[in-house]
């Protein structure tokens, strides 16, 4: 499944080799140097409701226990592994070697990406750990944020970057750029896997955004309903009859 590019309207994209990475010229650290609209716009790509496959017969999610409930594949593992890999090439043109990026996992549902997007990295990274929680509904947060598990280092002149899974409403991704950016860090970014632009409720600069999502409930690589699917490694749509 394919959704569609976002900048696809904004000009001639930039030319894929065939792992689907962005081509470019080389950098001093040996990775393509991206022009700034290949490393925003033609990062992202856009997906609809309607390029979701539905469940049949053959329910994928029945290999790991969830038999009848979901109801449809989003975002394939092929498809994630691509992206994921043009997000590292990326990401990886914006530092060097001498200043490996320092990247903050939000817990826990960053987990499965910062895990694949670190090895697709072809420079060194160093990895931290960061949980927070946002009061209000299951399903929703009221950005007001409250820290379950802080860093273990300090970030002081560190180029970060926080690693995101989904940013929803944007309100808890605003807290935590703003108390980091406390903690005097060298630059701080934001690389997340999806995006879903029309629940966002506050403005948030993200650097890398892998994918543009509808509204719908999603779950899957990281996403959790009530600390179940996690372990699916696909992004999919769960069935109405799971949360109503």
């Amino acid at each position: 499944m394919t959704g569609t590019d976002s900048s696809s309207s904004a000009g001639t994209a930039p030319e894929a080799g065939s792992d689907g990475a962005v081509s470019g010229t080389a950098g001093s650290n040996g990775v393509a140097n991206l022009s700034p609209e290949a490393s925003r716009g033609h990062l992202t790509s856009r997906i609809t409701s309607a390029d979701a496959i539905p469940i049949g017969d053959a329910d994928p999610g029945a290999d790991h226990g969830y038999h009848g409930e979901l109801a449809a594949i989003l975002i394939g593992e092929e498809e994630l592994r691509a992206k994921i890999g043009v997000l590292a090439r990326a990401v990886a043109a914006d530092h060097d070697l001498d200043t490996p990026p320092l990247l903050i996992c939000v817990l826990k549902g960053a987990v499965m990406f910062v895990t694949d997007f670190a090895r697709a990295l072809p420079i060194p990274s160093e990895l931290e750990f960061m949980a927070v929680t946002s009061y209000g509904s299951a399903t929703s947060s009221s950005g007001v944020v409250r820290i379950l598990k802080d860093l273990d280092r300090d970030i002081t002149g560190r180029r970060v970057v926080i690693v995101e899974d989904i940013i929803d409403s944007g309100l808890t991704l605003s807290w935590l750029l703003k108390n980091l950016a406390t903690r005097g860090p060298a630059s701080v970014d934001v690389v997340a896997l999806l995006r879903k632009p029309e629940a966002i409720k506050v403005d948030v600069d993200v650097r890398y955004v892998g994918f543009d999502i509808p509204t719908d409930f999603v779950v899957g690589y990281g996403l959790d309903y009530g600390e179940r699917y996690r372990d699916l490694p696909f992004v999919g749509l769960l069935g109405e009859h799971m949360y109503r």
